[in-house]
């Protein structure tokens, strides 16, 4: 699309955290009769477009849907594919990542990936670990109620032994026990982007999806573009976020 086509964005209100379910590759790939694997190995090269154009436009944290707790679902051949996407994506990517000043991180049940998986994501986030840009932060092996669970357990541990009183649980309480704690402020998205055309939000960021912004796309993953990106944004920037209250 020529750039004259690209929505104007106002620069003062771009998303500081957005979050993509990445959707449909799959799809992509059986509309050109291709395998599955096809459509995620295309979905790993627009992981990367678009990492640089949020980079880009001053979003300070993506968070990508890249593997939920029930993908292990899917067919053998299918899972072990998206096990080793990792080490191939981060491989090539990490010096371009340096590069941009974008430092990585992963979140999830990580214990349960294969080895050499969590060796990839955790030399990823090793390397980028001094960069000071856009936060990259990839769920893998996520689920959201897993998350609030353990973020539940982890509290009652600390009232069962007398270091925090029930009566002084707060939802700033949870939300330090949750896995996206360590961003800090910036650990709820302000905008949540799905493609493919499905309207829900499978198991993703339950508690830190609260007071976001959705925007559902037809686009299918794999054709996702930084134009489609910018479209999600100037619709983000449209809307009238109140929290519940009034507007002024």
């Amino acid at each position: 699309m020529a750039k004259q086509n690209l929505p104007e964005l106002d620069p003062a209100r771009i998303p500081q955290h957005v979050a993509i379910i990445m959707d449909g590759n799959g799809r992509w790939a059986k509309k050109r009769f291709l395998p599955r694997i096809a459509g995620h190995k295309q979905g790993m090269e627009v992981v990367k477009t678009i990492t640089k154009a949020a980079s880009h436009l001053g979003v300070k944290v993506l968070t990508l849907y890249a593997f939920s707790t029930e993908n292990w679902k899917r067919p053998d051949s299918e899972v072990n594919y998206l096990m080793k996407l990792p080490v191939d994506f981060f491989n090539t990517f990490v010096p371009e990542l340096i590069k941009e000043n974008v430092q990585v991180r992963v979140m999830g049940e990580l214990d349960a990936l294969p080895a050499h998986t969590r060796k990839a994501a955790a030399d990823a986030v090793a390397d980028t670990a001094q960069n000071t840009g856009l936060i990259l932060n990839f769920a893998l092996n996520y689920g959201g109620r897993d998350e609030i669970v353990q973020a539940f357990q982890q509290v009652a541990t600390l009232a069962q032994a007398g270091h925090l009183d029930p009566a002084e649980i707060t939802a700033d309480t949870v939300s330090a026990h949750l896995m996206t704690a360590g961003l800090g402020k910036l650990a709820d998205p302000d905008l949540l982007i799905r493609t493919s055309g499905e309207e829900r939000i499978s198991n993703f960021l339950l508690w830190q999806l609260a007071y976001s912004e959705m925007v559902f796309t037809d686009t299918l993953w794999p054709d996702f573009t930084e134009t489609t990106l910018k479209q999600a944004i100037a619709d983000y920037q449209r809307r009238d976020r109140r929290f519940g209250g009034l507007s002024k």
